[in-house]
C-alpha cells in the first residue's frame, strides 16, 4: 500500500504512467525524470446561457508559470453575462485551483477582486463561510467560482501565489 501520495502513478497524456509528488505539481517517470505538468480538472459549468462576450475582465496572476506554463503575468479575457470568473479562466487556459468542481464546497479558488466587485454577483452566505476558510482573506477576497459577470465591467482579478492545489484529481 502506498505510504504517501507520491507513490502513486496515475495515466498522464503526453507522459505514460506518472508518479505524483504531493508537495509540489511535479511528475517523475520510471526513469526519473521531473518536470511540472498541468493536470486538469473537472468543473461544473454553469446550468444557464452566457451573454455574449463583451465584459472586459484582467486576470493578474502572481505564479503564472503555475496556472498557465507561461510567463505572462496579466490576462485581458471578454467575458459575458451570467459567466463565472472561474468558468472564464478555465476556458481561457488560466488552471484557477477548484478542487470541489467550482461548488462552493472548498476555498480553492479564492481570489481578489481589485476592480468592478459592482459588475459582480454579491456573495452567498455559503460563499462567505467558505471565504473565511480561505489563507490570506482581505475585504475584496471572493471565490472564482461564485463570482458571476452582472456588470459591463471593467472587472480586475488577482489570483494570489499560494491558489494552488498539491495534487490535482484527472477527470474519469
Amino acid at each position: 500500500m502506498a505510504e504517501t501520495l507520491s507513490d502513486f502513478q496515475v495515466p498522464h497524456p503526453g507522459a505514460g504512467l506518472v508518479f505524483l509528488d504531493h508537495h509540489i505539481n511535479r511528475y517523475s517517470t520510471r526513469r526519473g525524470c521531473r518536470t511540472t505538468i498541468p493536470l486538469s480538472m473537472h468543473l461544473k459549468h454553469s446550468d444557464h446561457e452566457h451573454g455574449p462576450p463583451i465584459v472586459p475582465v484582467t486576470f493578474i496572476l502572481e505564479e503564472p508559470e503555475m496556472l498557465t506554463g507561461t510567463k505572462q503575468t496579466e490576462w485581458t479575457l471578454m467575458g459575458g453575462e451570467h459567466e463565472s470568473v472561474l468558468e472564464l479562466a478555465m476556458e481561457h487556459g488560466i488552471n484557477i485551483e477548484h478542487a470541489c468542481g467550482g461548488v462552493c464546497a472548498c476555498s480553492t479558488c479564492h481570489v481578489y477582486v481589485e476592480q468592478g466587485m459592482a459588475s459582480l454577483t454579491e456573495a452567498t452566505e455559503a460563499e462567505d463561510d467558505r471565504v473565511e476558510e480561505a489563507p490570506g482573506i482581505q475585504r475584496n477576497s471572493r471565490l472564482s467560482c461564485q463570482c458571476e459577470i452582472r456588470g459591463t465591467g471593467p472587472i480586475i482579478i488577482r489570483v494570489p501565489a499560494w491558489n494552488r492545489n498539491a495534487v490535482k484529481e484527472i477527470p474519469h
